[in-house]
């Protein structure tokens, strides 16, 4: 069963419509729309959203997924698809295909001089690594800043509120790994 198919089946087990979801998620009802007809599979986040509007743990929404067989994900360096544009100087840039049969995503994050990006909250139990490949950002983690340059790393829990912004004269890149929460 398709991501969609799933979301559409336990919204209709719920007894909630379309724009019920959107509005209880935070996820737009286009959006929500297109996941549930298959044009696109929405991201992490919005499933982390979905999944507290529905109250159910993030594994249930990914339980009835095809599984394929453990393989090599290769993607190649091309323009990706799932690219986020925060704003003329912060974007998002999903590194692997496939992501729902994934246990982690792993996000590569440019910010342009002065950039930072939106501030984020996951739900409890998401874990996030951040690698400074190129830079110098503040890691804005609760009430706590952290300055980190190239080669530094930063591991913490992703239900802190927390953002980063470059402090560098040129653009800077991140690496960023989140883990699912655990069941």
């Amino acid at each position: 069963m398709s991501i969609g198919k799933t979301i559409h089946a336990l919204r209709k087990e719920n007894k909630m419509t379309l724009l019920e979801l959107a509005d209880k998620s935070g996820v737009a009802l286009a959006t929500l729309s297109r996941m549930e007809n298959g044009k696109m599979t929405g991201t992490l986040e919005s499933h982390m959203k979905i999944c507290d509007a529905l109250d159910i743990a993030l594994p249930e929404l990914y339980k009835n997924l095809y599984h394929s067989k453990k393989a090599i994900d290769i993607q190649e360096q091309r323009p990706r698809s799932e690219v986020f544009i925060h704003d003329k100087r912060a974007s998002e840039e999903i590194l692997a295909s496939k992501i729902l049969n994934k246990k982690m995503l792993p996000i590569l994050i440019k910010l342009s001089k002065g950039g930072k990006t939106r501030r984020d909250q996951t739900r409890l139990g998401v874990e996030k690594f951040v690698y400074v490949l190129d830079g110098k950002i503040e890691a804005n983690i609760g009430e706590e800043k952290y300055d980190l340059m190239k080669g530094d790393t930063l591991y913490f829990e992703g239900s802190a509120p927390h953002f980063f912004k470059n402090t560098h004269s040129h653009d800077t890149k991140l690496l960023c790994v989140v883990s699912p929460a655990k069941p």
